[in-house]
């Protein structure tokens, strides 16, 4: 599990805040070695009482804040405030108690869990219960728990495996073809923890995850399988092309080049 910076509203802060803390909790006790869960919540207190009258900068907590702050974060509820720092300039960083500028918790852990299944399968959808689970940080148990409170659309996939979705998700007719995407470096479909090999065919893993290139390489798809990499190079994408494709993708695929080059520009 990562630690990943989310952009929500106050109206669902809380949703998300809520369903996601036990699991962040038990992760960050099993991944940090000195991690002790009294003393956590003991700094937790500490933290919560410097920032009972009001945000405070990351420098002005001083010791409070000492570390990486957003692991403290799993322990007690927090928000960065306007005017706030940069990611070259955190300890510019002003922080306050979600409590105080959200609004109190107004939901339970049932409600959040929910949330949490209905907000992937509204953006993600169909999806299995272990895809659900996987993004949401909980066990697939707990993710078929939390959905049983939802009406769901029900699917089967060529394995026979069921999917689940929003009951109006709307569903691309059997012979639209995946249109042509460009892949970031490090994209979570392509992981060994995520394996879909009917996106990375595994004889192209090799060359996208190397240990001379920890960061990997950008890849781009046609219909919904790696084909190629690109990087950018003095200011223009590169392809390099793993294996031939059909005239028409090869202009889906400068198409979609030309637009990426156009915003790196």
């Amino acid at each position: 599990m990562r630690t990943t910076i989310h952009l929500v509203s106050r109206r669902v802060f809380w949703r998300y805040a809520v369903a996601v803390r036990g699991t962040r909790r038990a992760w960050s006790l099993r991944v940090q070695a000195t991690a002790d869960e009294d003393a956590m919540l003991e700094r937790a207190r500490r933290l919560r009482e410097a920032l009972a009258a009001g945000p405070r900068t990351v420098k002005e907590l001083g010791p409070l804040a000492e570390g990486f702050v957003g692991l403290l974060g799993v322990w007690v509820d927090l928000v960065r405030v306007p005017p706030s720092g940069t990611w070259e300039r955190r300890r510019a960083d002003r922080l306050a108690l979600a409590d105080d500028w959200v609004g109190p918790c107004d939901v339970t852990d049932e409600e959040a869990a929910t949330h949490l299944v209905w907000a992937y399968l509204r953006a993600f959808g169909p999806a299995s219960w272990r895809d659900v689970a996987s993004w949401a940080g909980m066990s697939v148990s707990d993710a078929r728990a939390a959905g049983a409170n939802l009406t769901l659309a029900r699917f089967r996939d060529e394995s026979g495996r069921e999917l689940v979705d929003v009951p109006d998700g709307l569903l691309p007719d059997e012979s639209t073809p995946a249109p042509v995407r460009f892949l970031p470096h490090w994209d979570a479909t392509l992981l060994v923890h995520a394996r879909r090999t009917g996106i990375l065919p595994e004889d192209y893993r090799p060359r996208v995850f190397t240990s001379r290139n920890p960061f990997s390489v950008g890849t781009y798809l046609v219909d919904g399988r790696v084909v190629g990499a690109w990087s950018v190079r003095d200011g223009r994408i590169v392809l390099e092309p793993y294996e031939a494709i059909s005239p028409r993708d090869e202009q889906e695929v400068e198409m979609e080049r030309a637009t990426l080059e156009a915003f790196h520009s």
